[in-house]
């Protein structure tokens, strides 16, 4: 008997330290029983460089592995992305939503704080999205850092890459195409920029994210799905 404590004593250590690693390399945990995966998109979201050592980021090449694990996964019943990022960079932005998008398992989403920029796409990208009421989610242009050439193939670039953010947002929650496009380049709402900052009522009523709701709303519907 007293072997079996302790095989279960160890079980239940080793566990602990695979959950504590998994939150403090990668911010993932399980919830539900473990059925379901819980990710996080926190400060920026890093691209093909890293960034400085005091910045908190969201690195694509930890998420794209734990979002092909979840898929692949029986025990995995759900993923649920808890959000609060100031956006980042747009390609590996993209890049997360379309897999998370992409995913045959249930899939939720919470805007905690912010999710702004890039972070719009990360957020509608699942089957049901929330935001608390005190959220906020800027919608701007896409814009360049660093030495930009002043050509037209430059200007047709932007274009292109606002069309592929734009036709995403719209084609996964209830937010028109005009109505985007209104809110990114309105030029009286923001100081030194253009677009529009929305807090969690305004996201919702224009169709942006599915309705009010924090982690227990999420964690219900995917449990209801499961």
């Amino acid at each position: 008997m007293a072997e079996n404590e302790n095989t279960r004593s160890d079980g239940a250590a080793a566990l602990d330290q695979d959950t504590r690693a998994g939150i403090t390399e990668f911010g993932e945990v399980t919830a539900g029983g473990g059925h379901i995966r819980i990710i996080t998109v926190i400060g920026q979201i890093e691209g093909h460089y890293a960034l400085g050592d005091g910045q908190k980021s969201t690195k694509y090449e930890h998420l794209i592995p734990i979002l092909a694990d979840a898929e692949d996964s029986d025990n995995v019943k759900g993923v649920l992305s808890l959000i609060n990022t100031m956006g980042g960079d747009v390609e590996a932005g993209l890049a997360i939503a379309e897999l998370f998008a992409g995913l045959s398992k249930p899939t939720a989403s919470v805007v905690l704080g912010g999710g702004h920029s890039i972070g719009v796409p990360l957020a509608v990208a699942a089957d049901r999205s929330f935001i608390v009421p005190s959220a906020t989610m800027t919608l701007h242009p896409v814009r360049m850092n660093g030495l930009i050439i002043g050509v037209p193939q430059t200007y047709a670039y932007f274009r292109r890459m606002q069309e592929r953010i734009i036709g995403f947002i719209t084609s996964h929650s209830r937010i028109t195409a005009d109505e985007l496009r209104r809110l990114m380049l309105k030029t009286d709402e923001l100081a030194n920029d253009m677009g529009t900052v929305i807090d969690g009522g305004e996201a919702v009523k224009c169709g942006l994210i599915d309705e009010i709701g924090g982690l227990s709303e999420a964690l219900r519907y995917l449990k209801s799905r499961a």
